[in-house]
């Protein structure tokens, strides 16, 4: 049973204990991903997470960071996703205070010494060249430029190269100072430990005073636009392809049905995307469909690495898909078999205390109201066939359909005329 505290100066703690472990996950999350951003400033998000790591007052450089978490065997990482930042330390339960000691130095004490943002920068342009030298990676962020446009939805979190080189000192402190805030942190602890103890850990090494977040992001706004392909050609082996359409927010009242749709359609290795376009046409290598759900818009798509010569007859297969999913209700048989390999995920990966960590912690950040697994698997298991092709019909019209491609190609009129049921 998860527990909820707020501090006098309004951090939100969410505690998890989890029978049967020796670790404890020490996870930080911070309302200020790249939704935050304007284009003068996109990139600074991602830019400022890594800038944590390069030193504080008792760790002064990135070195003794990465020390003082080897020297007891633990592990540690930070990520920027669109509505928040995170950053976290897992390690063995009886060294918990090392955990609490070097994020609340990151949190409270970072420096953010110019000679250090000089060669990180460096860091980062290898980052975004990596990025783009990983069709697999950049065709995701071509798709999310397409289907929420010149917003900040629609930009690549890493930022561009101009933002990247050019960002001075004071941008990453005043971006700090108006979101890095104690009322828009949440220290989510997940794993084997004692709630008075880690209260007081907390207590001791978050002392922020207190303030309030400076700013929100902008809500979304729905384009309006003809645009349906969004093609970068590039000489590669296989070709980079999504499908998909407008999807729902993580907390619409169907959210869950269409996670089971996802599932149904290209889930798993024995999902219809699966078994009828690799294994029976074998016309890629990875095929899968997923949901991407923010707090007021979402994604339903599926992504494909396929053969260069065979693209054609790839998304007419994956439109296949999606038109006939829409013609009957799935059976009980496919319909149970989503739900239970969906609610098995779910179980497997909170065995792990960083995942439980990520799962609280976001809830307690974003959300109103905090969600238990048997409140997430039931609402699972409510989903009916009925739901299921509702949100089909709803979600899978062609007028809406987009499609992002990286590969040897150049008629991108040619492609539109597939996207067709």
């Amino acid at each position: 049973m998860n527990q909820l505290r707020t501090l006098p100066n309004k951090i939100k703690i969410i505690l998890t204990p989890i029978e049967g472990t020796k670790s404890v996950t020490v996870l930080c999350l911070v309302g200020a991903g790249s939704r935050y951003e304007n284009k003068e400033i996109n990139g600074i998000s991602h830019f400022l997470e890594h800038m944590f790591f390069k030193g504080a007052q008792r760790y002064k450089n990135a070195a003794e960071v990465a020390s003082a978490i080897d020297g007891v065997g633990g592990d540690f990482n930070a990520f920027t996703a669109k509505e928040y930042a995170g950053y976290y330390v897992k390690l063995a339960s009886h060294q918990k205070e090392v955990a609490f000691d070097v994020i609340g130095d990151m949190m409270t004490e970072a420096t953010f010494l110019e000679e250090e943002i000089q060669k990180e920068r460096g860091v980062i342009m290898e980052e975004y060249n990596m990025y783009q030298d990983t069709p697999m990676y950049q065709v995701g962020w071509d798709f999310e430029k397409l289907m929420f446009g010149d917003q900040p939805m629609g930009w690549d979190q890493i930022g561009t190269k101009d933002i990247i080189l050019g960002l001075p000192r004071q941008e990453f402190i005043d971006y700090k100072d108006a979101l890095y805030t104690p009322d828009n942190i949440v220290i989510s602890v997940s794993g084997h430990f004692e709630e008075e103890e880690v209260m007081e850990l907390i207590e001791r090494y978050f002392p922020l005073p207190e303030g309030q977040r400076a700013f929100d992001f902008k809500p979304f706004e729905s384009i309006e636009t003809d645009q349906k392909i969004i093609l970068q050609h590039k000489k590669t082996e296989q070709g980079h392809i999504i499908v998909g359409f407008p999807g729902l927010p993580a907390r619409h009242e169907d959210s869950y049905a269409a996670k089971i749709l996802a599932v149904i359609l290209g889930g798993n290795m024995s999902s219809r995307m699966f078994m009828n376009v690799r294994e029976a046409k074998g016309l890629c290598y990875y095929i899968r469909t997923n949901t991407d759900d923010y707090m007021d818009t979402g994604i339903i798509s599926t992504s494909a690495g396929v053969d260069v010569k065979r693209v054609d007859q790839a998304i007419t297969a994956i439109m296949e898909e999606y038109r006939k999913i829409q013609e009957k209700e799935v059976d009980e048989k496919e319909l149970k078999k989503a739900k239970e390999f969906m609610k098995g995920k779910i179980v497997l990966r909170l065995e792990d205390s960083e995942e439980y960590a990520h799962l609280m912690g976001k809830q307690a950040l974003l959300y109103p109201e905090i969600w238990s697994v048997d409140d997430i698997l039931k609402k699972i298991d409510a989903v009916t066939a009925e739901d299921v092709l509702r949100i089909a019909k709803q979600l899978l019209v062609e007028e809406k359909v987009k499609l992002a491609m990286i590969g040897p190609y150049e008629n991108d009129a040619h492609f539109a005329d597939l996207l067709h049921y």
